[in-house]
Parts: structure tokens; sequence; C-alpha cells
């Protein structure tokens, strides 16, 4: 597919006299892993809220597969196959890990509520379903032992890797994920890397807000580099290793 997966055209946002995110402007292929870095307070979980609509932008289109965004509220841009994870885990409380996943379909459930009060055959059916795709995410990531558990019991790093299979669960076409390495050990981030190649691999687009530089430039195709809401460079992976810009001013020695 040449159309882009995302497009970001002169795309902008100021909190009173803060430019956060200053004109920036970048296409993420289709079918690519793209890593957005910077240092705190760079521009990257706010560009992300644009993406999405949770802010509204100042200035500039945001495109997903050619279709405008512009007044398109979160629920619709998720419906439209656009799905995000955010910086702290938001797991649902009295809920246990399986239906924290299972809750993530449901976008995609097609029997009515009448149809699952009333525990009918095809409600049933659909449930079976749901519930099969959601252990084999849970046992992907390893977590099938904590299916049962209840899931604000689990580790922070095991509450991130459920956020992501949850956001699976809804099908995306494109998936973005604020810093999914947080709170992960380096078993765990490794296991993560192998997850988010496994993701593209399967056709989808991802995008990913990360300060673990280790995990960037090992998984992404391709690396945006912000600084004061600013695009600095983009870039393969190897490209922004050698950019001196990004070096001096970003990453320094973690990333040589």
């Amino acid at each position: 597919m040449s159309e882009p997966a995302l497009e970001l055209v002169d795309v902008g946002k100021s909190f009173g006299g803060v430019r956060a995110v200053d004109h920036v402007s970048f296409a993420v292929p289709h079918c690519s892993l793209t890593a957005v870095i910077g240092p705190n307070g760079a521009g990257k979980t706010t560009l992300f809220n644009l993406v999405t609509n949770l802010y509204p932008a100042d200035a500039g289109t945001v495109r997903l597969y050619g279709e405008d965004l512009k007044g398109e509220g979160p629920g619709a841009i998720a419906a439209k196959g656009l799905i995000r994870t955010f910086q702290s885990a938001r797991i649902f409380p009295g809920m246990t890990a399986l239906d924290n996943v299972m809750a993530g379909a449901h976008l995609h459930i097609r029997t009515f509520p009448w149809q699952q009060m009333l525990w009918l055959p095809t409600a049933r059916r659909e449930e079976r379903s749901l519930r099969g795709r959601a252990e084999a995410l849970l046992e992907l990531v390893g977590l099938s032992p904590f299916a049962h558990a209840a899931a604000t019991d689990l580790p922070m790093g095991a509450q991130k890797l459920l956020e992501v299979v949850r956001a699976l669960m809804a099908a995306p076409r494109l998936l973005l994920l604020d810093e999914p390495a947080a709170g992960l050990n380096d078993a765990e981030t490794a296991d993560l890397a192998e997850l988010l190649r496994a993701i593209r691999d399967s056709g989808v687009t991802v995008i990913v807000v990360e300060h673990n530089m280790s995990l960037v430039m090992g998984v992404a195709d391709q690396v945006v580099v912000l600084d004061a809401g600013k695009l600095v460079a983009i870039g393969s992976p190897r490209e922004i290793q050698q950019d001196k810009r990004v070096i001096a001013a970003y990453v320094g020695e973690e990333i040589a």
C-alpha cells in the first residue's frame, strides 16, 4: 500500500504561551514501526493526543489512510482502527486480566444487548470466540497464569503488557503505544520487542513513544525526533544514531 497509514501536515498546538507542538509534519508508512523520541516535555504525548483528537489541534491536518480526522471524536477514530494506549496503564478495576482483554473487543461485538441478556446461542458463540482470542493473546505475552487474577493486582510491567494486548483485541489498523516499556525489566523488554515486531509483521502499523533507546533502535523502521515541540530529525535508526544534532541535544551517549 503506497498511501501512508498516518500523515501529519503542519500540526500545531499551544497551551497558553507554550507551543507544545510546533508545526510538525511527517508520514508513517503502512505496515511499519515508527518510534517517536525526545526529552521530557518534547511534545511526544501531546502529539498522540492531537492525532486521536483528545486535544483539538490549533493548526494542521491529520490523515488516517488519506482520511482527514478533523472533528472526529476519539470514539469515532477508534472505530476507524486507530487505537492507542497511555503512559500510565489504564486497567479496568474490579475485572480480571482476561475480562480486561475481552473489553478491548467492544467495538466489534455484533450481538445486541437483548441477545446477550437472554444468552441466546449467537451471544454464546460470540462470547466463546472472544474469550478464545483473549486467552491466546494472554498466552502470547506470558500472562496466561494471571488470566483470572484481578488486573489491578498485577505488577506494573504486567499491566502495561495487558494494556497492549487489550489494544490488540480492538483489531487496530494503526496502533499508538505510549511508553510501553515503562516498568518492564530487561527480559520483559526483550519480550516486548518481539511482540512489537510480530504486530508489525501481522500487518498492523505501529507508532511508539519510548525512552528506552535500546528498544527503539532494535525495532524501529523509522525514528522521529522531537524537542520543544519541533521536529528535529527523522530517519532510520542508523541515520538517527549518526545525526550529531540528535546525539548532542537529546540522547547523548545512550544512543552511541
